[in-house]
């Protein structure tokens, strides 16, 4: 009878005795802080088996090459208590553990952070009554985060390394944009230049004249043209020796008159003969004679 009863009633004792807490740390699961920064780990407890019970709360710090070490704890009698490492003047001075709401909240602060204090932090509660005159523990709750510390060089590295990319962003778009006006002001001298060439040889062009002229003829006796090219500023000599000698001779007041008068000479009225041949054949004959005056 009394196995039978144990078995039947053991899972309810043992959950009123041994339930769990509910512990919660915050900020969590991950929290990052600077070296030189205060860190704030706050453990929240609720649940509580009985109103008249205490609580013990001991925090509890694990490297990630190293096992859990417990630093610090928080008696039934609220005696804060350091161990290891931890209970050196240099670790006591930079460390606090304070109950802020009794029986729900405590508070554990790391001030001045160094790289060595970068790992995993638990809070473990215990809660704990008498019970027929001896202290009994109801029941327990844990929990935990990670802090990470990050170094000044490596904060000012990456934020070296973010103004790197920044200005080599910057740096980039300025190379582009020298690149894009080197070529529009080259674009606008070639441009420019081309347009004054155009301009100067087209008033070159236009100054040059080509003429024909009719030279007398040679010694061979062939007529020789020969071609000449004026400027249209230059041959204002040549115009005004063409003007001279295009003005025709003056007309004289009064009409030549010939010294002798020569009187036309009067031809003699000339005779046709007709001889007639002993043959009977007629002949006709023009015979010019010349008759001398008698």
């Amino acid at each position: 009878m009394v196995v039978a009863f144990l078995i039947l009633f053991l899972p309810f004792f043992s959950a009123e005795v041994c339930g769990a807490l509910n512990v919660t740390v915050s900020p969590g699961p991950v929290v990052d802080y600077l070296e030189g920064e205060n860190a704030t780990l706050l453990c929240h407890v609720s649940q509580k088996r009985r109103k008249d019970s205490l609580l013990a709360v001991r925090w509890f710090f694990a490297r990630p090459d190293s096992q859990e070490a417990l630093m610090v704890k928080m008696t039934k009698l609220r005696v804060v208590q350091y161990y290891g490492n931890f209970s050196r003047s240099a670790y006591r001075q930079r460390l606090r553990l304070l109950e802020e709401r009794r029986g729900a909240l405590y508070t554990l602060s790391v001030l001045t952070l160094q790289p060595a204090d970068q790992g995993h932090y638990v809070c473990k509660v215990q809660e704990i009554s008498k019970h027929r005159n001896k202290w009994t523990a109801w029941s327990n709750g844990s929990s935990g985060t990670e802090m990470r510390v990050i170094s000044l060089k490596s904060s000012e590295d990456s934020s070296f390394e973010k103004k790197k990319e920044t200005w080599a962003f910057f740096e980039d778009l300025y190379v582009y944009a020298v690149l894009v006006c080197c070529v529009g002001i080259l674009s606008v001298l070639l441009f420019t230049l081309t347009i004054i060439w155009q301009s100067v040889f087209s008033k070159r062009k236009s100054r040059v004249r080509h003429y024909l002229v009719k030279c007398p003829q040679n010694s061979s006796g062939e007529t020789v043209t020969s071609v000449t090219s004026l400027a249209p500023l230059q041959p204002k000599e040549g115009k005004r020796r063409k003007e001279k000698a295009d003005v025709p001779p003056a007309v004289p007041a009064k009409a030549p008159i010939a010294a002798t008068f020569h009187k036309p000479k009067l031809l003699k009225p000339q005779r046709k003969v007709t001889l007639v041949c002993s043959h009977g054949c007629l002949l006709g004959l023009g015979v010019q004679l010349d008759a001398s005056p008698s």
